[in-house]
């Protein structure tokens, strides 16, 4: 893949010999590769995004029960953590605890691509842009961007897994509605048994439509995109202060800290912030997407309204343990996967790109000669 001489400035001439005596000019990569070497970081993030959701699937199960007792069963007498997971175990068994992973997978995929994708290629922009943006905001922006052009796959998968998460196996469900222990309006019926993620979509598609498989759409945004933005800056704003404190506490030392480990332990502090402070908005969002045909708040503002007055600011607040649980090994699984993925894969890519280039270069030179 040639360099066109027009597009970039001539470079000096190696001072190692090529083959046959010729000196071999080292030119950057094509813009071809530079946007490959782009692309690679969605593979990246798409890959450690479904291995991240993969691994802490139960945990999220137990924080969307407990999140939407208020629709399933009403506002009194609502589960801990440790009675929630009596309750699965009890009543499902296992498989309870993995119900919803295929969408789940798949939204985290999607989300995981452009995630880390977007912020590599993007943060970079901003700062050339805005020179008086700093590095902390051009993170923040960046990881949001990535995160909203995620959401166009991930709120559906969202909708579908959370469904089949409070559904639980067949069984179980059919008990609950046959007992009348799912609150729902009189004379509706909440929705039916999902038997998997196709059957899920198929199924909303055809009771709701579009609006139906996008509920909670908003109220999505409103929890992502501030989650996206404060991990990603909280990550960079922990790898810049692990860095000061080496040089600053250990200049003189041999110690070599890992870039997977560092990912680990601080992508999964930085997670559980996160996490934290957007769990009111995560609240709204699942008993927006779980209510169904039995609609009980009208919008996310009624939602918010309505969880404040009958359950106070612990309501906004349930869910939060399950929620940290969920995201602090969730995103060091992410972050150390993806700098796993950097550290073993780039280098190799790079050279084998650069040697692409410069047989490419070496092959115009011949060409140029004959003619």
């Amino acid at each position: 893949m040639a360099a066109s001489a027009s597009s970039s400035p001539p470079a000096a001439p190696s001072a190692a010999a090529g083959f046959g005596g010729r000196s071999q000019t080292h030119l950057p990569p094509s813009p071809h590769l530079a946007n490959f070497f782009v692309w690679r970081e969605f593979v990246w993030g798409g890959i450690a995004g479904a291995f991240g959701e993969g691994m802490m699937h139960p945990v999220d199960t137990l924080k969307t029960r407990l999140q939407s007792q208020a629709i399933m069963t009403g506002t009194k007498a609502q589960k801990n953590i440790f009675q929630m997971v009596r309750t699965v175990w009890a009543s499902d068994g296992l498989r309870g605890f993995y119900r919803g992973i295929s969408p789940g997978v798949t939204g985290s995929l999607a989300t995981g691509a452009t995630y880390f994708g977007v912020i590599e290629s993007t943060k970079t922009w901003l700062e050339n842009a805005n020179p008086n943006l700093s590095g902390h905001w051009s993170h923040f922006i960046a990881g949001a961007i990535g995160d909203t052009l995620g959401s166009f796959v991930y709120v559906p998968c969202e909708v579908m897994k959370q469904r089949m998460q409070v559904q639980g196996t067949q069984k179980s469900w059919a008990l609950a509605a046959a007992k009348g222990s799912v609150s729902q309006t009189p004379g509706t019926q909440m929705y039916g048994y999902y038997n998997g993620m196709f059957h899920a979509g198929s199924s909303i598609w055809r009771d709701h439509g579009l609006k139906g498989l996008y509920a909670g759409y908003w109220s999505t945004l409103a929890r992502d995109v501030p989650f996206a933005g404060l991990m990603v800056t909280f990550y960079e704003a922990m790898k810049d202060l692990t860095e000061y404190g080496k040089k600053k506490y250990l200049p003189n030392s041999d110690l070599d800290v890992s870039n997977s480990f560092e990912g680990l332990v601080l992508g999964g502090l930085a997670g559980g912030c996160s996490a934290y402070l957007t769990t009111p908005l995560d609240v709204i969002k699942t008993r927006l997407q779980v209510q169904g045909s039995t609609t009980r708040y009208n919008g996310w503002l009624d939602a918010i309204t309505k969880t404040w007055t009958s359950e106070g600011v612990h309501g906004l607040f349930k869910g939060s343990v399950p929620r940290i649980i969920w995201y602090i090994p969730a995103s060091a699984f992410t972050f150390m996967a993806v700098e796993f993925l950097r550290d073993h894969f780039n280098d190799k890519l790079d050279t084998d790109g650069r040697e692409l280039a410069t047989l490419s270069i070496e092959a115009r030179s011949e060409v140029e000669e004959a003619a």
